[in-house]
């Protein structure tokens, strides 16, 4: 069977991402344009996965919990976890890393913390656009490491991509690489080729989906599906 995806969405926490889009709100959007397994990856911050992981249950989606790391040489990868306890302690990890830099909600975002009832908790006091401690291939390593999903996030992208920062997809043991352009203008390493919507408002949610061949509809059956990389990208996903 097929499972519509779309691993790459942004919460109210991330500093660029709009107020409107709480968890809530991303899991309902998802269930309106039928993605099955979604995936939320605030920068370098996963306070909102719990509200999400909530959200996703009442809607019937699959949640994919993660963070959109920036590495110290300002590459975004995406790692994604099956478990709220995985991605809780791997937010952690990365949180530790992140410099003491308070944030400036007039210049950068006001960084919402969403709890179950879509209220406004708290903020997240240390500011979350730049790179924190940890290098690319350490990274790798420390996703793969807690079991998780490691995919370099819009490899293709003129920044904040491993063509912009490092000019070329260093030969890693990725779970898949995110493309923006079909097909992809850069070599992927045989590497399976997903798309993700990188949503900051809500009517960005599943602008760049796809559907990928998956034993069951669960984190498990995403990653065994990821692994035998037989995806299809619908209209739109260009």
């Amino acid at each position: 069977m097929f499972a519509r995806i779309d691993l790459h969405n942004h919460s109210c926490l991330s500093p660029c991402g709009s107020n409107d889009m709480t968890p809530g709100m991303l899991a309902f959007e998802a269930m309106e344009k039928g993605i099955q397994i979604l995936g939320l990856s605030d920068h370098n911050c996963g306070r909102n996965l719990p509200a999400f992981k909530s959200a996703c249950e009442t809607c019937g989606i699959v949640p994919v919990m993660g963070i959109e790391v920036n590495t110290v040489e300002e590459v975004h990868v995406l790692g994604l976890f099956g478990t709220l306890e995985d991605a809780m302690d791997f937010s952690s990890f990365i949180e530790f890393l992140l410099p003491d830099i308070k944030n400036n909600p007039q210049l950068f975002g006001e960084q919402l913390i969403i709890n179950d009832e879509e209220e406004v908790c708290g903020t997240f006091e240390k500011n979350l656009i730049g790179t924190c401690g940890i290098s690319f291939s350490d990274l790798v390593e420390e996703v793969l490491a807690r079991d998780g999903l490691i995919i370099p996030a819009h490899i293709d992208r003129y920044a904040l991509s491993v063509k912009a920062s490092l000019g070329f997809l260093p030969d890693m043991p990725y779970s898949a690489v995110e493309v923006i352009t079909l097909p992809p203008v850069m070599d992927t390493l045989g590497n399976t080729v997903i798309q993700g919507s990188d949503a900051h408002y809500l009517r960005e949610v599943g602008r760049r989906s796809c559907r990928v061949e998956v034993p069951e509809i669960s984190f498990a059956g995403l990653k065994e599906g990821l692994k035998n990389g037989i995806v299809k990208y619908g209209p739109g996903n260009g």
